[in-house]
C-alpha cells in the first residue's frame, strides 16, 4: 500500500521540479540570497555557504529522480516489448490460420465444382438417378454453408489481423 503513495509523491516531485514554478522559485530564492547579502542582513561568506550546500543537495535529489524517472521508463518499455513481441506471435498464427482456412475454401470449391458435374450428368429418367441428385444438392448444400462460414470466418480473421497490425503499429509510435 505504500509503494502507490511513493510513487504519488515522487511522480509529483519530478513534475514540479521541472516545471515553470520551479524555475521561478529558484530565480526569485537566489535573488534574496544576493540581495540580503548586498543589503548587509547576512555575510556574504555565509551566503555564499549556505547557497552552495543547498545547490548541492538539491543537485544530489535531482540527479536521484532522474535516475527513478529512467528506470520506470525502462520498465515500462519493457512491458512494451513484451506486449508487441506477443502481437507478432499472434499475427504470426492468424497468418497461419488465415492460409490454412484458404486451402480449405479451395478444396471445398473444387467439390462443388466436381458435384455440379455429376448433377449435370445425371438422367433424370431412373428414379435412383434421382435420389442420388437429391443427396448431391444437400451435399452441395452444405458445402455451400461451409464455404460461408469459412469466408465468414475468413473475414472475421482478417479484421483481427488488421485490427492487430493497427495496434501493433500503435506500440511501435507509443515506443
Amino acid at each position: 500500500m505504500k509503494q502507490p503513495r511513493v510513487k504519488t509523491f515522487i511522480e509529483r516531485a519530478i513534475e514540479s521540479i521541472g516545471s515553470i514554478a520551479s524555475l521561478f522559485v529558484h530565480t526569485i530564492l537566489f535573488i534574496v540570497s544576493f540581495a540580503l547579502a548586498a543589503l548587509g542582513f547576512v555575510e556574504w561568506q555565509t551566503m555564499l555557504l549556505v547557497l552552495t550546500t543547498i545547490v548541492s543537495l538539491e543537485a544530489i535529489y535531482l540527479a536521484l529522480f532522474i535516475q527513478i524517472t529512467v528506470n520506470w521508463n525502462t520498465a515500462s518499455l519493457r512491458e512494451v516489448e513484451e506486449d508487441i513481441d506477443e502481437i507478432q506471435e499472434d499475427v504470426e498464427e492468424l497468418g497461419e490460420d488465415v492460409e490454412d482456412i484458404q486451402e480449405d475454401i479451395e478444396e471445398i470449391s473444387e467439390d462443388i465444382d466436381e458435384i455440379q458435374e455429376d448433377v449435370e450428368e445425371m438422367s433424370d429418367e431412373e428414379k435412383e438417378e434421382v435420389r442420388v441428385k437429391k443427396e448431391k444438392k444437400d451435399r452441395k448444400e452444405r458445402a455451400e454453408k461451409k464455404v460461408r462460414d469459412e469466408k465468414e470466418m475468413l473475414e472475421q480473421l482478417t479484421g483481427d489481423v488488421q485490427r492487430l497490425l493497427a495496434d501493433l503499429e500503435a506500440l511501435k509510435q507509443a515506443k
